[in-house]
């Protein structure tokens, strides 16, 4: 048996031609199809030529542009360039090298192995190049960099998973390689289970692979982190605008019953003064398990009760399994046995498999028809005011936690086993819910939470990482979880803040909810038979602490939700890992500073564990340049002091009051004044707050009515918001859009200047005014000296002025 006889490489070329988009390539027993999407985006499609499947993708949503490239042919080799990528042809065997526009090589095949099979299981072999990280693959424990680990993409139930479990929840099978100052990414769009090896066990290459089906990838480039993500984005999908309450504070528990423990949860956070506008319903709402239905004793008028925490400034969430009760006369299981909805054994006998409900079919959403099918039945929910919807269990879990490979899918029409169709299950019932509950608000839009996902989720729903426990390790490694979700077009990401398994210590519940404060969702959960765990519910000092943070997210609605628009538009997340700005900084990589992360542009978020006292922050130099070193000229602000710090590593002190915050130089913060809940119209005063600093920065203004899609036919109010140190000016750029802004004056803190008196507003001199500013009260009822500290380093007297919010250009000279 000679040498290689299992890995089964590809071929020379034996033939290659052209169209409008594409390349295709000829092997003896393999064709290559070689699609150009865009200036910076490959596809590279490699399959054996009796085994050509159908080109259907449930995450790509674009099709090739007509994109200018050039083909050149020589003796060994094809080029095939635009302007700003080549991709390099090896004819004998076939390989395949991406370099840049001056020739640098971006990523490489491995020379002997390139694309090669064993048996159905299709990999494809590349080069690690000298110093090359790998970051992003969705929601995946471990380091920020992924360089000697590897990783299995099989959507996974695991209750209280430990802070290196794999796989888990949700598949996203697309990472970010980085080195010598070049960006790229590579997405693999097989939804099969499927490896990613960074160097694992080996020094020779990193690979990907899928047990069955084609070699489908994508190969990204970008300038940047931030471009690589934004053209992923381009493929996939990006989040819609979010309902503006669905950023609010989110308060579930599993489960509260009946109405009145619902009811009185509501009530507290309102008497308490605690900003809360979502409320959630898990299993215990249900009659014996059966999604679509309501516990006729603990729940007797659902109506009556959601109209009540309506009234209160609180919107309903429900949770939704997929596993429908095999039961006769039960409506959607009579139905779906009827029209042959639910997933199928290849005898046509419908798969039951044990859950929550006792023995349950499983709807197959890879069908339009079934998809329809369970929009509709959201009707239940909707007509009762119900307009956030909760997805879960739908990796689909069973108990036993092993789906029989051979159960059949529809698969739009193409026909798939289990194998091929689970990783994309719970994004197809994500897709149901979000599009049947769209249907049903008629304009409003809806909020869906959904746990289990694949590449392009994102457009339908946000997630959550799953039954976490109550520990610091798991505070941080979520914290890394929702930062990694970003990195691969996940925007809309969060933790069970608290911990779902277990019970939190009040100092673990305080710092938890900073973090929380500080995420894109927010959202406290907890399980049946743990300790209560509000933010009351752990003595009064962590209630006020918890109080003051929760506050600051409210008071920062103008800035999250621009962020948000942000992202809907260009794939940015709200929560960025610092590899996004900071990719070539090794520092950001190490173990101490990975948990890291920026809250929009301006904020420095560190992952504090509890019982520290002390903890040693980095705060990078910046931007980047394009030869990739980092400019030496960046320096932050302690945003409890108002304090400049300069740019490397600090050791601040951890105060349970006080949660290390910092502010970049340069940022630009919109706030408002505070409300309880985001249905409560805030007072008409924008306060801006610009932070000094050595380079150029904006900051675009979004508003609309959060609640409706008119946003899509111009009604929404966009201003863009510069700062420019060497000009010494800020200029608001003039109105974009048909919305009338909320805000009818403009209040602008100035903070880090010299002394100022006075500054010029366009042609006329303004005096500047003092006040006594702070963005956290300190909590002084229960530290008497902390007050007197504050008044001693708080840089309290912050300059501003205040003029009228017209939609014309404005021009501060400071």
């Amino acid at each position: 048996m000679h040498k290689g006889h299992f890995n089964q490489s590809l071929g020379s070329l034996v033939s290659h031609s052209e169209d409008k988009h594409s390349v295709i390539l000829e092997t003896a027993n393999e064709k290559i199809i070689i699609s150009i999407y865009t200036e910076e985006i490959f596809r590279l499609r490699i399959f054996k030529k009796e085994e050509e499947l159908t080109d259907f993708s449930y995450a790509v949503i674009v099709k090739p542009k007509a994109v200018k490239f050039d083909v050149k042919e020589g003796p060994d080799t094809i080029h095939i360039s635009t302007k700003y990528v080549t991709l390099s042809i090896q004819k004998d065997p076939l390989r395949f090298s991406f370099l840049d526009h001056v020739g640098n090589v971006l990523n490489e095949d491995d020379g002997a192995f390139g694309t090669s099979w064993i048996g159905n299981e299709v990999s494809t072999y590349k080069r690690l190049q000298k110093g090359e990280r790998f970051i992003g693959l969705g929601e995946k424990t471990g380091n920020l960099d992924r360089r000697g680990t590897a990783y299995t993409n099989w959507n996974t139930d695991k209750f209280a998973y430990a802070p290196d479990q794999d796989p888990l929840y949700m598949t996203i099978p697309f990472y970010i390689g980085l080195h010598s100052g070049l960006h790229y990414g590579i997405f693999f769009d097989n939804t099969h289970k499927s490896k990613f090896n960074f160097g694992a066990s080996n020094d020779r290459f990193s690979f990907f692979s899928a047990e069955d089906g084609e070699m489908n990838y994508y190969f990204i480039y970008g300038k940047d982190v931030a471009e690589v993500i934004a053209n992923y984005t381009h493929l996939t999908g990006r989040i819609e605008l979010p309902p503006i309450w669905s950023l609010g504070t989110q308060q579930c528990r599993y489960s509260y019953y009946p109405d009145k423990e619902v009811l009185n949860t509501a009530r507290t956070y309102r008497e308490k003064n605690i900003p809360a506008d979502m409320i959630y319903l898990d299993i215990h709402y249900m009659d014996a398990y059966k999604v679509f239905t309501f516990h006729p004793e603990r729940f007797p008028n659902p109506e009556e009760m959601v109209s009540k925490l309506y009234d209160m400034g609180f919107h309903t969430a429900v949770i939704l399994d997929p596993g429908i009760k095999t039961e006769k006369g039960y409506e959607p299981y009579d139905e779906g046995v009827h029209h042959k909805y639910f997933a199928k054994y290849p005898d046509g006998e419908n798969y039951a498999g044990e859950v929550w409900p006792g023995w349950s079919h499983f709807p197959d959403y890879t069908k339009e028809e079934v998809r329809k099918w369970w929009g509709e039945w959201l009707k239940f929910y909707t007509e009762k005011g119900i307009d956030a919807l909760w997805n879960d269990m739908n990796e689909p879990a069973a108990w036993g936690q092993s789906l029989p490979d051979l159960i059949e899918f529809h698969y739009e029409g193409e026909g798939a086993t289990h194998k091929r169709a689970r990783n994309v299950y719970g994004m197809q019932m994500a897709r149901s819910t979000y599009e049947g509950a769209k249907k049903h608000l008629k304009g409003n839009r809806p909020f869906v939470l959904n746990r289990a996902g694949y590449s392009g989720v994102q457009r339908y729903t946000a997630t959550w990482t799953g039954d976490n426990v109550a520990d610091s390790e798991h505070m941080i490694c979520g914290v890394r979880l929702v930062n990694s979700l970003g990195l691969s077009g996940v925007a809309f990401a969060g933790f069970d803040v608290g911990g779902f398994a277990g019970d939190a210590s009040a100092d673990l519940f305080v710092k938890w909810t900073v973090l929380g404060a500080f995420s894109p969702l927010f959202r406290f959960h907890s399980m049946i038979n743990s300790k209560d765990a509000e933010p009351w519910a752990f003595g009064e000092e962590a209630e006020e602490i918890s109080r003051n943070y929760i506050s600051l997210r409210y008071r920062l609605m103008p800035y999250i939700y621009s962020a948000f628009y942000e992202s809907s538009q260009t794939g940015m997340p709200i929560s960025r890992s610092l590899a996004i700005d900071y990719a070539t900084d090794e520092k950001i990589y190490e173990e101490r500073y990975q948990n890291q992360y920026l809250f929009g542009a301006a904020f420095m978020i560190p992952a504090v564990a509890a019982g520290w006292e002390f903890m040693k922050v980095y705060l990078p130099n910046g931007p980047q340049t394009p030869k990739g070193g980092l400019n030496a000229n960046s320096h932050w602000y302690d945003l409890h002091t108002g304090l400049p710090v300069n740019a490397g590593e600090y050791i601040t002190e951890v105060r349970k009051e006080r949660y290390p915050l910092f502010v970049k130089g340069s940022s630009i913060i919109p706030m408002q004044s505070l409300v309880q809940n985001l249905s409560e119209d805030p007072d008409t005063t924008l306060e801006v707050h610009i932070y000094n600093g050595a380079e150029k920065n904006s900051f675009e203004l979004y508003e609309d009515d959060g609640v409706s899609y008119e946003y899509e036919h111009e009604d929404y109010y966009k201003r863009l918001i510069e700062f420019d140190p060497h000009r010494k000016q800020i200029h608001f750029a003039e109105a974009i859009g048909k919305y009338t802004s909320h805000f009818t004056q403009i209040k602008l803190y100035l903070h880090g200047f010299d002394i100022l008196t006075a500054v010029r507003v366009d042609e006329k001199i303004k005096d500047i005014q003092l006040e006594d500013y702070q963005f956290i009260a300190p909590v002084s009822s229960f530290d008497p000296f902390y007050k007197v500290e504050v008044k001693d380093m708080m840089n309290r007297n912050v300059p501003y002025i205040e003029f009228p919010n017209t939609n014309n250009e404005i021009t501060i000279t400071v």
